[in-house]
């Protein structure tokens, strides 16, 4: 018997609205809720040292702030009405976590690229934290009202379409659909096209033999070193760096065979600690420099990855197949598990590294350090711009959305219409206020008011 068509899971979406009506999803439920001690308990296992720069990188701003609480946001997700239609989900699918990156073709794609929360959600979670962002993002710089409005509909509109669009393709066609960020010039306005130049510039320079270049210098025997540049980069501890000289071999073993053949032509050369990101400072980050007989440079990156917000904070019970694999790949295995689900492409240098059973070391996930990376500062676009790139993010979820097998379900459930772009908008605004008093409280609980 062949699987369900998209009738039978068009279906199913609509039977859920029975179950759960869309406009229901505009209900924000604040009982009970937390938010400092969630940030509390998550800085219990980050670096000591860190967590005061964590704390000052949050307290910047509005969106700064939001940026780092995607466990509040999945805490207060929990308490909230919400579908029983799971997808492989972000988790924290803000607008600062979509941009360019370079593909094995060396081509720039535009695409997600944040998976440290990834797990399997009510596909409606990533697209109120993405509209929650164009709220917060959009008030930053004072605009119009009726603009951040606009741009928050458009991109739920966008997303509707998107899954829509999708579902009537086959599975084949939507595994192959990506984003074109050089197209992109050709086809928007002159201020979008000139947003869009700009990004693509700063990432075709941002490659990883000129972060070599800025980062490591050559000692007199020959041996690239990392320059340290605390509190940024530092170097380990003769202990933790013995540690990771030990697991390079299981990354090595966790990466396609092509990756693994490669990897054979270089051997470690050195390795530090580096901060990152907003909310992931203070988890345990690595810079890893190799080399070749001839002097050359690969940095990878390997990062901590703890248990998704999803699961901890959302309390989402996770499929079977997926608890299955966690348990065996561990953390690591799950970002980048989710990761090659959730891109169009992804970076082939993509390993992970397992928590040993004595609990001595942690899981990892491992990705080539600064492939052409760059992104997008939606705070200080123009209008019509904010307005694109709102919607462009937007159809990157669908699109991400549309791999899973109930992706078409929740294009039956979203529909066409207004009822659920209502309610999603509506939603978002009183998220943005609330995460907003937040801010607030974060400053006064831990002294950061200016």
């Amino acid at each position: 018997m062949p699987p369900p068509g998209l009738s039978a899971h068009t279906a199913e979406g609509k039977i859920e609205r029975g179950r759960m009506p869309r406009a229901a999803l505009s209900q924000l439920v604040t009982t009970g809720r937390d938010p400092m001690a969630v940030l509390d308990a998550q800085d219990v296992d980050r670096v000591p040292e860190l967590v005061p720069l964590r704390t000052a990188r949050m307290g910047a701003s509005p969106f700064a702030f939001y940026r780092g609480s995607a466990a509040i946001m999945a805490d207060d997700l929990s308490r909230c009405p919400s579908t029983n239609i799971l997808v492989a989900s972000c988790g924290d699918a803000h607008l600062s976590n979509f941009g360019l990156y370079g593909s094995p073709q060396r081509t720039l794609v535009f695409d997600l690229n944040d998976f440290d929360e990834s797990a399997w959600a009510p596909f409606e979670w990533d697209l109120k934290r993405l509209v929650t962002s164009v709220v917060i993002a959009g008030r930053a710089t004072s605009r119009d009202d009726t603009v951040v409005e606009d741009a928050a509909r458009q991109a739920v509109r966008t997303y509707q379409r998107g899954l829509r669009t999708a579902a009537k393709r086959s599975p084949l066609e939507r595994y192959f659909d990506r984003f074109d960020a050089l197209g992109a010039r050709l086809s928007t306005d002159s201020e979008t096209a000139a947003v869009v130049e700009r990004a693509v510039r700063s990432a075709q320079k941002r490659t990883g033999s000129r972060a070599a270049r800025k980062l490591t210098t050559t000692d007199d025997h020959g041996r690239v070193t990392l320059l340290d540049d605390p509190p940024v980069m530092t170097h380990l501890t003769p202990a933790d760096e013995e540690r990771a000289w030990r697991v390079l071999d299981e990354y090595r073993l966790s990466v396609n065979v092509d990756i693994r053949v490669l990897l054979q032509k270089y051997v470690m050369a050195d390795v530090s600690a580096r901060v990152v990101g907003v909310g992931s400072v203070g988890t345990r980050c690595l810079l890893i420099a190799l080399q070749d007989g001839d002097g050359d440079v690969l940095l990878l990156q390997g990062k901590e990855a703890g248990e998704s917000v999803l699961v901890q904070y959302g309390h989402v019970t996770q499929p079977e197949a997926v608890a299955t694999f966690i348990e065996t790949y561990g953390n690591g295995g799950r970002v980048v598990a989710l990761q090659r689900i959730l891109q169009a492409v992804s970076d082939p240098f993509l390993g992970h590294i397992r928590r040993s059973p004595s609990g001595a070391r942690r899981d990892f996930y491992v990705r080539q350090f600064h492939d052409m990376k760059g992104g997008f500062d939606a705070e200080a676009m123009q209008d019509k711009p904010f307005r694109w790139y709102a919607m462009a993010c937007a159809a990157t979820l669908a699109r991400a959305h549309g791999q899973s097998p109930t992706g078409a379900t929740a294009a039956g459930y979203v529909g066409g219409g207004r009822r659920f772009e209502d309610a999603v908008v509506e939603w978002a605004y009183a998220y943005a206020d609330l995460s907003y008093q937040d801010w607030e409280a974060f400053r006064r609980h831990r002294g950061s008011e200016g």
